[in-house]
């Protein structure tokens, strides 16, 4: 899967089309003639026809015009796009879809995947769906409800004592081994294609909110997710679906930042210890930094990260304006923040922000945000007093 001169540390494949075709195909099947999920992208999927699931329904997530939020911190317009919409409760479900779809076709018996949670789950939510047997390493700290829903699923899950750059390097080692299926978006590229179709809906999407938006904001870890969203976003404008493209906000902790430095320095930084509790990005060796350091180059972009507490703050406000957000998806919101701060942002700017899982995913952080419930007694008057000291509070 990759190439066999640079090695799969350097030689990550990218897919390419025959756009000539795909524009004939795109206007023979006009948009308003295609399923309302990711698979109307299919002459954008590396996928036979016969292998197109369009019985997996993923994809074309909502999009909430947040105007209370958008006037609270002094923005034109800010949407939020649900990911955690999607069957898994995750945007990873793009890529495993896809990945799963194409094991199939290729004939693969067994597939597998590293992960610090969402993509594994996904894997092992579609590899149930297609009846594939799935082999997933996770690193022993991922959170407890991302490993039940694997459990349920039905895969053999593999709890790694160390870090999550450690069962990914395992998990590839057990692939080359056995000879099992792939799934992992740094070696794979057919994955990559799968997580595009964020950035194709949201072309799409954008049409319904005043057009293109200036700031697309996605978190970041191994890199894949924002180097296929801005793959997506290319492909519209040259499929002549939107005229521009936006700027490219990426998030990263303020303790695990690697593509902040790579961005800086064309290389990755010495592997530190830091951590953060959005297990997601908690990624210090990105796989695909290229293809992001790539990808935020050409949007003009830049990275912007968060702290722990930021990231807490952030998953409290996005819950107060509707939107239940994981921690690593609060962290897109929380580098909004402070890039509004930093005036990075405009005042006049619109802005997408990627919610790329839900908040049920990490139950321990979302207590930790949101707080613990107030016991009473089973009375009125009870209930009465608390109230008093919350209007008090509020005084």
């Amino acid at each position: 899967m990759t190439c066999p001169k640079c090695g799969p540390a350097d030689g990550i494949l990218d897919i390419g089309y025959d756009f000539d075709r795909v524009r004939t195909a795109w206007k023979a099947k006009p948009s308003a003639a295609r399923p309302l999920n990711h698979w109307r992208y299919e002459e954008l999927l590396p996928l036979a026809p016969a292998a197109v699931r369009h019985d997996w329904p993923v994809g074309w997530t909502p999009v909430l015009d947040a105007s209370r939020l958008a006037k609270h911190l002094g923005l034109r317009q800010i949407l939020l796009k649900d990911e955690g919409r999607n069957p898994t409760a995750s945007f990873k479900d793009r890529a495993s879809s896809v990945g799963v779809a194409h094991a199939l076709q290729v004939g693969a018996k067994t597939i597998a995947c590293a992960s610090t949670g969402n993509a594994a789950s996904s894997l092992a939510g579609h590899a149930a769906l297609a009846g594939l047997p799935a082999f997933i390493f996770v690193p022993a700290t991922a959170p407890e409800p991302k490993v039940a829903q694997l459990q349920v699923f039905g895969a053999t899950v593999f709890a790694v004592k160390a870090s999550y750059d450690a069962a990914y390097d395992l998990c590839s080692k057990a692939c080359g081994e056995f000879g099992w299926y792939n799934r992992n978006c740094a070696i794979n590229p057919v994955l990559v294609e799968g997580k595009k179709t964020a950035g194709l809906e949201v072309a799409e999407q954008s049409a319904n909110f005043g057009g293109i938006p200036d700031w697309v904001a996605v978190s970041v870890g191994d890199g894949c997710t924002i180097a296929g969203i801005w793959k997506g976003l290319k492909q519209m404008r040259e499929l002549g679906v939107i005229d521009r493209l936006p700027r490219l906000l990426a998030a990263q902790a303020e303790h695990v930042k690697p593509i902040d430095y790579a961005l800086q320095h064309g290389k990755l930084p010495p592997i530190s210890e830091g951590k953060t509790i959005a297990d997601s990005i908690d990624v210090h060796v990105p796989r695909n930094w290229r293809k992001a350091v790539n990808a935020i180059r050409e949007a003009d972009g830049v990275v912007v990260t968060a702290s722990d507490d930021a990231i807490l703050d952030a998953m409290r406000l996005a819950g107060r304006h509707g939107m239940f957000a994981e921690p690593a998806a609060a962290a897109s919101l929380a580098a909004v923040i402070s890039a509004i701060g930093s005036k990075t942002i405009k005042p006049t700017d619109r802005v997408l922000v990627m919610i790329t899982g839900s908040g049920l995913k990490d139950t321990k952080n979302a207590i930790r945000a949101g707080g613990q419930p107030i016991g009473v007694e089973a009375s009125i008057e009870a209930v009465a007093a608390q109230v008093e000291k919350l209007n008090a509070k509020r005084l």
